[in-house]
């Protein structure tokens, strides 16, 4: 499956959420799935920065293209609509990592 991370990246500290991001992306594959992971635009803002709407519009667009979703902990109005158009879109949502059934190696669930 592909796994968009949703969860919090300008309330508190962004490097911090970035990082949690990243390391739920990291268990995503130890569990035979793909991450996508929105907090790496990071990097892409820093170079070339856009408004937020640019990000949450682009973002979307990625979720579109997932078949599930991971929300991590922590309060973000972002995080929460991207949750709700999963729902609308019938995705699962996962609320932890351990909830994600692994795949493996014969791709198996």
């Amino acid at each position: 499956m592909r796994i968009y991370v949703a969860g919090p990246y300008s309330k508190g500290d962004q490097i911090i959420n970035t990082r949690n991001a990243i390391l739920a992306g990291e268990e995503i594959i130890r569990k035979g799935h793909i991450p996508y992971v929105p907090h790496l635009s990071q990097l892409w803002h820093t170079v070339s920065p856009h408004e937020p709407k640019f990000w949450y519009d682009l973002d979307i667009e990625w979720l579109r293209l997932c078949h599930a979703v991971l929300r991590l902990p922590g309060d973000s109005v972002g995080a929460d609509a991207e949750v709700a158009e999963a729902k609308r879109l019938g995705l699962p949502v996962y609320l932890a990592i351990e909830d994600i059934p692994s795949i493996d190696s014969s791709g198996v669930v």
